[in-house]
């Protein structure tokens, strides 16, 4: 019964941050549920390779190179999905930067720089688009990415930090506004897992690792697609009266 209400039925679904990790999981997840997807990212070559690959299981993918910390990057990417498919009915706003394993004292305004316009301007410029698309059709379901780093400090990245926070806001904000027109808006408190990004941070850093496991319940990092599929679970009609809320998939973190 659930995988049924997870069906996206030929729903359209934009995903950012698409080209590896969760959003590559997430692309390939929500095709294999039905789902025509617009995946977006800086990377041409790895975008095409995931559309391949859906393509190659019978479904329906399209990708558009594009910037999410550029407004017009973001319309651009909205506009193909709509003429491409005709609406947008879910999005999922991926995209994410962490500069991790250095003090506040020892970061300078690039870092912050860097983290905030991709982590918060992303989901802002994401979302802006999205909802005119999805007012335009009557309405749809949004997705953020946000972090356990978004409800709690975790001691290293205060830029990461402050912008998962920030995530969690814009998404509060966008539920309250827009849940009378059937949009709803949900983040997922997403823990430790391994996706390139964090592959170079415990690369870069080895003692991280443990840093990490130390929190968690579960004493490993997820798999790209777990995560995947709690966002498949609030993009789906299986998630019908959730919105404004913002949901744990962290491996126990939070429990303790």
């Amino acid at each position: 019964m659930i995988d049924q209400l997870c069906e996206m039925d030929g729903r359209v679904v934009m995903i950012t941050g698409a080209s590896s990790g969760i959003g590559a999981a997430a692309a390939r997840l929500f095709a294999e549920h039905g789902a025509r997807v617009v995946v977006t990212a800086r990377r041409q070559e790895q975008l095409d390779a995931v559309v391949k690959e859906i393509e190659a299981g019978g479904g329906h993918a399209v990708a558009v190179t594009g910037d999410v910390r550029r407004g017009a990057d973001m319309a651009r990417v909205v506009e193909t999905a709509v003429e491409r498919f005709g609406r947008l009915d879910a999005a999922f706003n991926n995209a994410g930067l962490a500069v991790l394993g250095r003090d506040l004292h020892e970061m300078a305004d690039d870092d912050y720089d860097a983290v905030m316009d991709v982590n918060v301007r992303g989901v802002w410029n994401g979302m802006r688009h999205q909802i005119r698309a999805m007012l335009a059709c009557g309405g749809g379901t949004i997705v953020n990415t946000a972090s356990v780093a978004g409800l709690v400090a975790t001691g290293v990245g205060a830029p990461y930090v402050a912008a998962k926070h920030a995530v969690i806001g814009l998404t509060k904000a966008a539920a309250a506004s827009y849940g009378d027109r059937n949009i709803r808006v949900n983040a997922l408190a997403v823990g430790s897992t391994m996706t390139e990004m964090m592959e170079a941070v415990v690369a870069g850093a080895p003692g991280m690792a443990d840093t990490f496991f130390a929190r968690a319940i579960q004493k490993r990092f997820a798999e790209p697609v777990e995560v995947a599929r709690a966002a498949l679970w609030l993009c789906s009609p299986a998630s019908s009266f959730v919105t404004g809320a913002t949901v744990p998939v962290e491996g126990g973190t939070l429990a303790v």
